[in-house]
């Protein structure tokens, strides 16, 4: 099949993709057009149907696998498909596989390199909590799975490790370059300060937002598995205990990102840091892998609140 990634202007397509979703939206002059999302494993392209009243339009739904017939335009620095015909795929025409985006990295390196911080904490009480989570099968394979994001950054199979291993890495060079930090305390806040996502999202092909994932929100969602858990663990410090959902909750940096509270531990303030820089920077490089090749400015990026484009050679 011809991916995703591999698309350029000009390019025209016949294949099937996965339809994340499907809207029926209204152009300026008051026409209905189709307003679609669709990916495969190598990522996700915003899909135009501009006469839905063709007989090559036919009937189908959000996450169904449909087969299109498209040409790859250029909108706003980024991909688009401008769809000619487009029918709900049959089984047996496509593999699952192809349609699922997965880490470039290594999923088995990444959750052992993860075991190696898990391993490398001293303090008995966050050791035995984090190896009670991570040291588990059951979870391991759940966390190494799941995505990070439903489409901000890191959302593919893989991305919640390769997010949370990053945030990990940057908290351990913090805490060997400032003595001050409580290196054990942050090295598991890190490791932990995503977990609500593997009941915010659900699995694959869907990674959509749950019922508690609206309604409560992975921050809330994982502070409340942490704590349920330290409650299992005989004698774990009650002051610990505090500072390290503190660490948690405080990790978006502000009240307006989704924190209920803004950091007020020095280790609060570092995993603050240390998410937004992963998340941001994978932010900018999936929006700039979404441009291809141009080297002009990709136009406004809401997420990041600026203009952007690639760096000259």
């Amino acid at each position: 099949m011809r991916y995703i990634e591999t698309f350029k202007e000009g390019m025209h397509t016949s294949d099937i993709y996965l339809c994340k979703n499907k809207q029926i939206a209204l152009t300026k002059n008051g026409k209905e057009y189709g307003n679609l999302l669709l990916q495969d494993k190598t990522g996700t392209i915003d899909g135009k149907i501009w006469d839905l009243s063709s007989p090559g339009v036919g009937n189908f739904e959000s996450m169904d696998y449909v087969q299109v017939e498209a040409d790859v335009t250029l909108f706003q620095g980024s991909y688009q498909l401008n769809i000619k015909r487009i029918r709900k795929a049959r089984e047996g025409e496509y593999v699952e596989a192809d349609y699922l985006p997965v880490s470039r990295k290594d999923i088995g390196q990444m959750y052992e390199e993860l075991m190696g911080y898990a391993k490398s904490i001293r303090n008995p009480y966050l050791s035995r909590l984090v190896l009670s989570f991570f040291g588990d099968e059951a979870f391991g394979k759940a966390f190494r799975f799941h995505s990070a994001a439903k489409s901000v950054h890191h959302g593919f199979v893989g991305g919640l490790l390769e997010h949370t291993l990053s945030v990990t890495k940057l908290c351990d060079y913090y805490a060997s370059y400032y003595p001050a930090l409580n290196r054990d305390l942050l090295i598991t806040a890190a490791m932990f300060h995503d977990i609500g996502k593997t009941k915010e999202l659900s699995t694959f092909p869907e990674n959509d937002y749950t019922d508690d994932g609206q309604l409560l929100g992975h921050i809330i969602i994982g502070t409340e598995m942490i704590g349920e858990r330290i409650r299992t663990i005989p004698d774990f410090p009650a002051k610990l205990a505090t500072e390290l959902k503190h660490c948690i909750l405080a990790h978006h940096g502000e009240l307006e990102y989704g924190s209920p509270k803004k950091p007020a531990l020095l280790e609060a303030l570092a995993l603050n840091f240390a998410d937004n820089t992963d998340a941001k920077m994978e932010t900018m490089i999936e929006a700039l892998n979404a441009g291809g090749e141009n080297p002009g400015w990709l136009g406004y990026n809401r997420l990041l609140e600026t203009n952007i484009r690639r760096t000259g050679e």
